[in-house]
């Protein structure tokens, strides 16, 4: 696109594309607080939510859950319930937690021999991804609240910086607004009762064949505590320290906000030590981290080819003509749409909201500034979208489905339900608020 759209007329096509590649190759490594430094805040809210999800704590909680899941019905509204409201928190430990407590049901009724809708279970542990971007883990409204983060985002993108644009926009006028807070009871409410209605009414379901898993993929409980790193009060202690020191963070933050002190860093430094408390020792906290980390690679090589795209748009000027699309072809009524439809396009070639806030958060603010649209409303429309279509980008479904056993096939049926689903709440949220 950089190519066609941009190419001066005294270039060559040769003499452009070379240059367009070393743009490209610039912005793989991308040092601003945007770039390789966000790409490794990503990574570790991705691991460590999936640490925490391996604690005895959240094993004891799937098992007491299992009592809620009498049939296929009952099953889904149980494990969507408990997946969205976790994911809320924390998108990594929800996909993960989402993911253990199906095969966990699965596994129940393989045990008893009844029949189970075992696709539509899987289906509501990934339902947790259809409202995580709007919650307290979601990429852009948290780096959004960073200070500078915006300013230092548009600068970056080649775009000048004027006083109307906000240096960083809070969770109140985010997260925290009446916009996102219905939106997500709304969805809260609506997922969970139409999974539950599907399962009342599939009928003729075979029986899951699944191996009991009798223990945990790493130890989590130890009998003998010889060296510190075995020790449950030395590793529970420096879990018990980092929150003190969180919690000091959060006690002494003096910002025009009450919730400025949540950054992306605050949250990782708390699951750091949520984990370390819940898993008690040194030992079975590497071992959850080593369990997790290869989760992570999505996120280590994806993100850089993010910023070579940006460098690219950003080089060219490629990004500027988008935005001049944008504005010339929407108003005040129609941008959050637009926003929100073109979000949900995008995250099918990017499917990461870490990086579709990076590449498509700086054109959307620039055109929401020069139409006249709310800022923090055009931030809550990206994530919308981004959310939205994870019911039909099976991407981040890879380590669910590794757990469940189940295949993408399976889950689609029910989350093109959730996606339709999804649309009509999104869109509506968007026009009345």
């Amino acid at each position: 696109m950089a190519l066609i759209i941009t190419k001066p007329i005294e270039t060559g096509y040769v003499d452009y594309a070379v240059k367009l590649a070393m743009d490209w190759q610039k912005g793989l490594w991308d040092t601003s607080s945007g770039g390789l430094y966000f790409g490794f805040q990503m990574m570790l809210i991705l691991i460590l939510g999936h640490c925490l999800a391996l604690t005895p704590f959240v094993e004891r909680l799937i098992t007491k859950l299992l009592f809620f899941c009498h049939d296929t019905a009952s099953s889904a509204f149980t494990v969507a319930m408990s997946t969205m409201i976790v994911s809320y928190f924390n998108w990594g430990m929800g996909l993960i937690f989402g993911a253990l407590l199906a095969r966990k049901v699965g596994e129940k009724f393989s045990k008893h021999g009844n029949e189970l809708n075992y696709g539509l279970i899987g289906a509501a542990a990934y339902s947790g991804m259809l409202i995580w971007h709007g919650g307290i883990s979601g990429s852009a409204p948290t780096k959004a609240m960073e200070e500078n983060s915006i300013s230092a985002m548009m600068e970056n993108a080649g775009y000048a910086v004027n006083s109307q644009i906000p240096s960083s926009v809070p969770f109140e006028d985010t997260l925290f607004s009446s916009l996102n807070i219905t939106t997500t009871l709304v969805m809260l409410l609506i997922v969970p009762l139409t999974l539950y209605y599907i399962g009342k009414r599939t009928h003729g379901h075979a029986i899951p064949i699944l191996p009991i898993t009798e223990k945990p993929p790493y130890p989590l409980q130890e009998k003998k505590r010889i060296s510190l790193d075995r020790s449950q009060w030395f590793g529970a202690g420096t879990g018990v320290l980092f929150l003190i020191v969180a919690f000091m963070v959060a006690w002494n933050y003096e910002g025009t906000t009450s919730t400025g002190f949540i950054s992306v860093n605050f949250i990782n430094f708390t699951l750091l030590g949520l984990a370390l408390f819940l898993h008690g020792s040194i030992r079975s906290f590497l071992s959850g981290i080593e369990h997790s980390i290869s989760d992570a690679s999505g996120i280590l090589i994806q993100f850089p080819l993010y910023f070579g795209i940006m460098g690219i748009m950003s080089g060219s000027g490629l990004i500027q003509e988008i935005s001049m699309f944008l504005t010339a072809s929407s108003n005040t009524s129609t941008f959050p749409i637009l926003s929100f439809i073109s979000a949900g396009v995008v995250n099918f070639f990017v499917p990461s909201g870490g990086g579709q806030w990076y590449i498509q958060g700086p054109m959307l603010i620039q055109a929401a500034q020069e139409i006249g649209v709310s800022i923090p409303k055009t931030i809550m429309a990206l994530s919308y979208g981004d959310q939205w279509t994870n019911m039909l980008q099976p991407f981040w479904a890879l380590p669910l489905m590794g757990i469940t056993k189940l295949k993408a096939g399976e889950l689609l049926p029910y989350t093109f339900i959730l996606f339709l689903i999804g649309g009509v709440v999104f869109v509506s949220a968007l026009l009345v608020f």
